[in-house]
This record gives structure tokens, C-alpha cells and sequence, in this order.
């Protein structure tokens, strides 16, 4: 996924609005993603800043990858779904973003427990957004659920 061709095949495919966004992977761990979203026209909102919902596209990306990760090609398969968002924002955006989020080895755990236990799991996932000046620009809190497809 890390492979920028592939990557944004994949946006094409599954999440144009992420490609025409510019959003793309800065660093891609098993515990540590970082999306960067650039501040252009198309981002742009009427008060000259990036709009929050491209904020929020970038941020849940940065916490989607990790569970990606978790989930995929998985015996028994482990479907994922946000069910929660919350967030906060703190300064205007008008530069390149990058949203980082550090919570793969609980998305892992929760992911191992939805297939132990065959019970949802729900995990809350931080990923926060600083500009170039290393700025805190927002914060986001996204409410995953991973459930094991078990027969």
C-alpha cells in the first residue's frame, strides 16, 4: 500500500475524493502511520484554511491504514467499520498537514480479540494534525469496530 502507484490506484478506485485531495502516505508502520493532505484549491473552505472534512478524510485515513493492516487477507476475515468520530481543532490549516497515528498495537489487539472471542471489539484511535511548523492543527478520535466473519 506504501507503493505510491498502487496507492493511488487504490484511491481511484475505492477513494477518488482522497486522490483528488493529494492525500498520500508520509510513513507507513505497523504501529505508526502518517498522512500528509496538502492546503490547495480544491481543500480549500471559504475562510481561507483547508476544509475540515479533508482534515477528517486524512485523519481517518492515518488510523484506517493500521487496521487495514490488521485485517487484511485474515483467516477468519475481520470486517471493519467507524462508528464514532470526534474532534477538535485548534489552529487554522494552510499548509501541508500530516496526521499521524500511533495505535497499531491496540488496533492489533483489538483485532486478535474480535477473532478469539468472536464479539465485536470497538477501540478508539487518536490521530493528530500538525502543520509544517510542527503546530498542533487538530485532533481526531475515531471509534473503530472489528468483528471476526467466524462460521
Amino acid at each position: 500500500m506504501a507503493n505510491s502507484w498502487k496507492f493511488r490506484f487504490f484511491m481511484l478506485m475505492k477513494l477518488p475524493a482522497a486522490l483528488f485531495s493529494g492525500l498520500s502516505i508520509k510513513e507507513l508502520e505497523t504501529e505508526k502511520s502518517v498522512i500528509t493532505v496538502p492546503f490547495k484549491w480544491f481543500n480549500k473552505n471559504p475562510f481561507n484554511s483547508m476544509y475540515f472534512a479533508t482534515q477528517s478524510m486524512a485523519a481517518e485515513m492515518s488510523t484506517g491504514l493500521l487496521a487495514i493492516g490488521q485485517i487484511y487477507q485474515r483467516k477468519p476475515v475481520v470486517s471493519m467499520l467507524v462508528v464514532g468520530m470526534e474532534a477538535k481543532f485548534h489552529k487554522k490549516a494552510t499548509d501541508r498537514t500530516a496526521f499521524t497515528c500511533n495505535d497499531g498495537a491496540a488496533i492489533a489487539n483489538a483485532v486478535e480479540q474480535a477473532v478469539i472471542t468472536g464479539d465485536g471489539q470497538t477501540l478508539v484511535c487518536y490521530s493528530i494534525g500538525k502543520n509544517q511548523s510542527g503546530e498542533l492543527v487538530s485532533e481526531f478520535w475515531f471509534t473503530w469496530s472489528f468483528k471476526s466473519k467466524k462460521k
